[in-house]
């Protein structure tokens, strides 16, 4: 099964192209297969102790990883670039031939979990418990893995990593997919107004059900791509053979053999293309497994009234953080982790950099002034290269 290949061929030659349009329907399928094999897979870690409690003092709680050696160097991967969760998309493969199937099966795959985790769907699972109204209502297994994802996030950072915070987006004005948000709107009324916090959600894992006090709306968005490219990543690394990374927005997961050197990956303010020019402070990066993400209020900003908002809310406000950090980047062992970590740092403000460094999580932050500050460690920033 590891050894699936789309063989290249002319395919506009008669039966030569009927055979190589059946050979890939044959593959397809039996990706799916697996695919629905390796969802039976449980990618939420253990987030607790013996006794049940996170213990955030504790050096190492997040996986970690490695860095590469940074190297310049010539690959020969494969890359393609796409939209799906309402971000641009990049899957690279270390194998050519795999690119093709990967493609296709990361599309099914996110397609899933945009039905199951969309805030901006009407027909999404997600959507839907917002008229629960306080009954218990049952999950699909994907959503419940997500919910829980979720749940682990906040329950690590203290409640920093919220996803009741629902409500409190959509009344800043994020209630849409965000290429759809107005840039400078009317004024909108902003209240302090905490939102009301992720112990009200009981999730019940064995019997996939979920209760939440009538009112509460998710908003999974702090860990849902992140979670969605760790899965993806692992998926698909086991279905090629080869060397797997999926971006999602930014948020970065590998899996399988890494290139030579590892994997290079520009680190900025803004999100962008690899081939194109980078916006704001910037950096390169090489990692040989896990992920690494970034969280800022850089690229996902409006105004309401002549005021700047962004999209990271403070929980015990329902607010717009407020924050010395323009971005912060984190590597963990998971891009989940590394996600939750960089959106926690967001919120936890000037005592960012020592939270951080007690994990032994390598990390960037850029300050609001441009001033960069990095944890033990994080590499030596190099600004050539190309990235993957």
């Amino acid at each position: 099964m590891r050894d699936v290949r789309v063989d290249r061929c002319d395919a506009g030659r008669g039966g030569v192209g009927e055979r190589f349009k059946r050979q890939r329907r044959d593959e397809f399928e039996q990706l799916k297969q697996l695919k629905q094999q390796l969802e039976q897979l449980e990618f939420v870690l253990d987030a607790a102790d013996a006794d049940g409690e996170p213990d955030l003092g504790r050096a190492g709680f997040f996986r970690q990883l490695d860095f590469g050696e940074l190297v310049m160097r010539e690959t020969n991967l494969a890359s393609v670039d796409f939209r799906a969760l309402g971000c641009q998309v990049r899957l690279v493969v270390t194998d050519e031939d795999h690119l093709d199937a990967c493609r296709y099966l990361l599309e099914l795959d996110l397609a899933e979990v945009d039905e199951a985790c969309s805030r901006f769907r009407e027909d999404s699972e997600l959507v839907a418990l917002d008229g629960a109204d306080g009954r218990t209502v049952p999950l699909s297994p994907l959503l419940s893995e997500a919910l829980a994802v979720a749940l682990r996030a906040a329950k690590l950072t203290g409640g920093d990593v919220d996803p009741t915070v629902g409500s409190a987006m959509a009344a800043i004005g994020y209630d849409r997919e965000f290429e759809l948000v107005e840039r400078d709107g009317e004024p909108v009324r902003l209240e302090v107004r905490p939102v009301p916090g992720w112990r009200t959600v009981q999730l019940d894992r064995e019997y996939g059900t979920v209760t939440m006090p009538a009112g509460t709306r998710l908003d999974l968005g702090a860990t849902a791509k992140a979670w969605a490219a760790d899965r993806a990543a692992a998926m698909l690394a086991v279905a090629s053979g080869c060397g797997v990374l999926v971006s999602l927005g930014g948020d970065t997961a590998v899996a399988g053999p890494a290139p030579a050197g590892g994997w290079l990956i520009r680190v900025q303010d803004v999100t962008g293309h690899p081939d194109e020019a980078p916006v704001g402070s910037h950096t390169m990066v090489a990692i040989q497994g896990g992920g690494l993400a970034t969280s800022g209020t850089s690229a996902r900003r409006w105004r309401r009234g002549g005021q700047e908002l962004h999209h990271i809310v403070d929980p015990r406000t329902g607010l717009p953080a407020q924050t010395p950090w323009r971005t912060v980047t984190v590597a963990a062992g998971t891009c989940t982790d590394a996600n939750t970590a960089s959106t926690a740092a967001m919120l936890r403000g000037r005592g960012a950099f020592e939270w951080l460094s007690e994990l032994r999580l390598p990390a960037r932050l850029v300050a609001t002034d441009g001033t960069v500050h990095t944890t033990p460690g994080w590499p030596r920033e190099v600004a050539t290269g190309a990235a993957a």
